[in-house]
């Protein structure tokens, strides 16, 4: 044992002197190119990690911020807020997309989708209060187009882009959509609650129709989507329970219920339900 220990440790010496003695070779300098890329690719996928975990982060306070209009006499206040937080996340995405220039988008895919899913969730959020409809794929992507110059006007310009513009893009990939669609249904939820807590009888009803046509929708795709967007209809479907069985309350005992206990009578109903599901 001791005499192969002491050849392999004459054969690595001698390989290492063999890359001392001709470092250009051909193999070697191969070799270097082949590290700089991989290293360079997983710097790029760090980043953009760093850069979702930003987008998640502001796209979550902005739907809290959205979750305040039950609560606040200026719905539209909000609603801005919401939409000047929005802003600086498309930013962010703007740096991903700077990132992807040139590069093959579905390479780097995993490092990102968190955050695009999660910013999916926010602006669809914001759209459902303000319209009453879900909003479509291409109303994102056509939100999601930068401009990059080097002494660009910060305000924008209506005007044709200056010599040496640059144009990016971001696409939110058909994926992402659907699964921040599916997130989308459980803050939906929370907002019928806070609808039922102050009174509003008519909310709860719209978004039961609204969630029902969004399960319909996941139906037809079924099996044949992405495997994560099979996963989250079951998290759909309590979200959609637990709005029906709210109307159910309002149906049935809305009229027996003072309007400031509905909201302590749905939720302890929802506790129950998560309670006999295994969720608590």
């Amino acid at each position: 044992m001791s005499g192969e220990g002491w050849s392999r440790r004459n054969v690595e010496a001698a390989q290492e002197r063999d890359v001392h003695a001709n470092p250009s070779s051909a193999v070697i300098a191969a070799f270097k190119v082949f590290q700089q890329e991989l290293d360079s690719r997983h710097d790029k996928y760090e980043r953009l990690v760093k850069i979702s975990r930003d987008i998640t982060i502001e796209s979550k306070r902005a739907i809290f911020l959205l979750h305040r209009v039950t609560n606040v006499p200026n719905a539209e206040g909000v609603l801005n807020e919401a939409e000047g937080k929005l802003d600086g996340v498309r930013q962010k995405i703007g740096q991903i997309a700077e990132e992807l220039r040139g590069e093959d988008i579905y390479q780097f895919h995993r490092a990102f989708t968190p955050g695009i899913q999660e910013y999916v969730e926010a602006v669809s959020f914001l759209h459902y209060i303000r319209h009453r409809s879900l909003i479509s794929l291409e109303e994102i992507n056509a939100r999601l187009v930068f401009m990059n110059t080097e002494n660009s006007d910060p305000k924008g310009s209506a005007e044709a882009p200056p010599s040496g513009a640059r144009v990016l893009t971001f696409q939110v990939t058909p994926a992402d959509y659907l699964l921040g669609v599916a997130d989308l249904t459980g803050e939906l939820m929370r907002l019928c609650i806070g609808s039922v807590g102050n009174g509003d009888i008519d909310t709860p009803f719209q978004l039961s129709q609204f969630l029902r046509q969004i399960h319909d929708g996941f139906s037809y795709i079924g099996n044949t989507g992405p495997y994560e967007v099979s996963k989250k209809l079951h998290t759909l479907r309590q979200s959609l329970g637990k709005v029906e069985d709210a109307c159910y309350t309002l149906r049935v005992r809305g009229s027996e219920i003072p309007k400031h206990m509905l909201a302590d009578v749905f939720c302890s109903r929802t506790t129950h339900m998560d309670t006999e599901e295994g969720v608590v």
